[in-house]
């Protein structure tokens, strides 16, 4: 995959998780605490390893730098989602966002077919966000 169509990529990633949060803000009166804990922890995992792997994928030789992205990233994702609920969820959202957003540039140094691993990625990611919508509409 070229870096065009890698950048393309990401950033339509951020636009689905923003407008995710935007549709989960709408519903939280609705979800609970164990759904809200969920989510925060899938939205903030999710977002930092894409972001850990789709970076490093770009910039191979910025490891460091890429590393404090991803945890930055995975930390407000996880946080932002926490905060919808309540402190445990932000708490937990936050620290999840953290250990994944450390760990996912170490994820991305030893992919060795990079196009397969991020479709199975974006995969999970669709998965993740189409089983939260259905968890949300029959809660």
């Amino acid at each position: 995959m070229d870096k065009i169509a890698q950048i393309i990529i990401f950033y339509v990633d951020g636009w689905i998780a923003l407008c995710f949060y935007f549709y989960i803000r709408k519903f939280k009166k609705l979800i609970g605490f164990q759904l809200g804990m969920n989510i925060s922890v899938a939205m903030g995992g999710m977002a930092a390893l894409l972001t850990g792997v789709l970076l490093l994928q770009q910039y191979p030789f910025h490891f460091t730098l890429i590393t404090l992205i991803s945890t930055t990233v995975g930390l407000m994702v996880g946080a932002l989602f926490g905060l919808l609920f309540d402190y445990q969820t932000f708490v937990t959202g936050l620290t999840n966002g953290a250990f994944i957003g450390l760990m996912s540039p170490m994820i991305g140094t030893v992919v060795e077919m990079p196009t397969l691993f991020n479709w199975f990625l974006h995969g999970v990611f669709a998965l993740c966000l189409l089983t939260i919508v259905i968890s949300i509409k029959r809660s």
